[in-house]
This record gives C-alpha cells, structure tokens and sequence, in this order.
C-alpha cells in the first residue's frame, strides 16, 4: 500500500467516523430532549395528583396519602424553612442534597417556573426564586 492509498484510506475513515459521530450527537440531542419533555409531563401529574388529592375531603376512603418525597414537596419545604432567602435552581439541589448536573438543574428551573405561574414564588430578580409572602 503506497502513501496516497494509506492516505486515501484514513480520509475515508475519518468520513465514516465524523459521520458516525454527527449521528450519535443527533440521537443524543433527542434522547436529551424526550428525557426533559417526560420530566416535564411527570412533574406535572405529579401536581395534577397533589392538587385532586388536596381536593378529596379528609377522611374519604378514595384519598391516598399525600406523598411528601416528591421534588416538588422538596422544592416548597425549602423555601417554606427559608421564607425570606433568594435561591438559584442549583442552590437548591445543593441544598437539598439533589444531583447539580444540568439536566436535572433544569427539570428544577421548569418546576420553579410552574411554582412561580401558580403564585406560590416570586422572581426578584433573573434566575432567582423566592417564597411569596
């Protein structure tokens, strides 16, 4: 094999190789993006469940206790303990002890965003949430 050939080869490999790569960050990018749409969809059931739940009168055989591990009861317990504190999305899962990886910082700023719709948070300022009062 001469060098134009050997040469000629590793171009042809680094084409497939490229084009492999490009595929695989493609496929990532959807997965990334179907993983945040099913975070989503669950944290709102999640609320939805609560809410119906909070509804059902005490002591009606059809209510199921209240689940409290939720990161939703998470997210409103900590801002309940620190009432006048601003937090970021990642200062949160600091202090909740939650992974700070940037998806799941996000999931959390879509839920702050929910709490914030729903009047239980204001935003003092860009990316801070704070308990309303």
């Amino acid at each position: 094999m001469n060098t134009t050939e050997l040469l000629a080869d590793l171009q042809t490999q680094h084409d497939e190789t490229a084009a492999r790569a490009g595929e695989l960050r493609a496929h990532i990018a959807q997965l990334s993006a179907d993983l945040a749409e099913t975070e989503t969809r669950l944290a709102d059931l999640t609320t939805a469940r609560k809410v119906i739940a909070e509804l059902v009168p005490a002591g009606s055989s059809e209510s199921e206790p209240p689940e409290t591990n939720t990161a939703y009861q998470a997210i409103t317990n900590a801002f309940n303990k620190h009432p006048d504190q601003q937090f970021r999305a990642r200062e949160l899962h600091e202090l909740l002890g939650m992974p700070t990886d940037e998806a799941s910082v996000n999931v959390t700023r879509a839920r702050l965003g929910r709490l914030l719709r729903q009047g239980f948070l204001t935003q003092p300022g860009r990316g801070r949430y704070q308990k309303r009062t």
